[in-house]
């Protein structure tokens, strides 16, 4: 361990499973890196939803993980575990965490860490690992979209959203989004999207079905959304559901999913195998950072916050009104 590191760091804990009044600035041990692994001192996390499980008691982190929230960060390396090649002090990163970015210092695997873009800020970055990790192995190595078919996202203007939208777009397709009101409906257009969708006003089924069904969907909704979804795709559609914000338990027709031959799958990133990730980090590196370098895909932050209003920043996230990513600044 450098010898000129703090022996402790501030960090927000979960005092009891509950709502975001339950999260608190507490104090810690520095953690050492492991073979493999780098100690990041943190600039930014990004707050996501399954922080808001996790805190509520839903999402247990993994056997060995940080019991800390914090699933991406960005920042300067100021440690570096055994037989870590790639990387060296004081190099400027950003990384996918199985845990403990809300913290002052967190420890990653070096294979899951990623150099920041050209033209994105050092706080920024730390928005980057978790939804686009999440979309790339979802949509591009799951569901294989491809140039030219109908990709269908829901909540286009949240954080998995918008990096839904632009890499679509980046990659050929067409993409139609749903969102509400018209201020998510606006930044979902100015991100690329082809159609946009308000669901209060109109009924995304039949849109879609005019442009002959969705190729690929991506929901985040669950609920009534499952069925409707099921109705809007196209033979042979892949179907991915990354979240129930309406609702998981639902009863519906399933002969469609068989006569229509589709796919329908879920997925948690969380618990994918180390080399799973570490792939899907050097195909973001090779066909996505170069884009993001050229400005051809933006990070979309609109929130920051100071690390001590955690509880604040899971308050906003819970609303559903924010956009883009929420960090929290340390």
């Amino acid at each position: 361990m450098n010898a000129s590191l703090p022996e402790r760091m501030k960090v927000i804990e979960i005092t009891q499973p509950g709502g975001p009044e339950v999260l608190a600035l507490k104090e810690r041990p520095v953690p050492s890196p492991k073979a493999g692994e780098i100690l990041v001192k943190v600039a930014a996390t990004g707050v996501n939803g399954p922080d808001m499980m996790q805190r509520k008691g839903l999402y247990p982190a993994p056997a060995g993980a940080s019991d800390l929230l914090g699933l991406e960060i960005s920042g300067q390396i100021v440690a570096i575990g055994e037989g870590v090649k790639r990387w060296k002090l004081g190099d400027l990163v950003c990384g996918l965490t199985n845990g403990g970015g809300y913290a002052e210092y967190c420890t990653v695997l070096a294979s899951h860490c990623l150099p920041i873009p050209e033209g994105v800020s050092l706080e920024d970055a730390a928005g980057l690992p978790e939804t686009f990790f999440t979309v790339w192995s979802n949509v591009f190595i799951g569901a294989q979209l491809k140039a030219g078919e109908n990709f269908l996202v829901h909540g286009g203007a949240g954080g998995i959203g918008s990096t839904c939208i632009q890499l679509g777009k980046a990659f050929g397709a067409k993409v139609i989004t749903t969102d509400s009101p018209d201020a998510r409906c606006q930044l979902c257009r100015d991100l690329g999207a082809d159609r946009v969708i308000d669901y209060q006003k109109e009924d995304f089924v039949e849109i879609v079905r005019s442009e002959g069904g969705a190729n690929v969907i991506l929901d985040i909704v669950g609920g009534p959304n499952i069925e409707k979804n099921i109705k809007a795709a196209s033979p042979d559609a892949r179907i991915i559901q990354l979240a129930f914000a309406a609702g998981s338990k639902v009863e519906i027709n399933l002969m469609p999913i068989m006569l229509k031959r589709l796919t329908y799958t879920g997925s948690t990133l969380r618990t994918r195998p180390v080399a799973y990730k570490t792939r899907v980090a050097e195909e973001l590196e090779a066909q996505v950072w170069p884009l993001i370098s050229q400005g051809k895909i933006k990070g979309v932050t609109r929130q920051r916050l100071p690390l001590a209003e955690a509880s604040q920043a899971h308050q906003w996230m819970e609303s559903a009104q924010h956009t883009g990513k929420i960090l929290l600044i340390v």
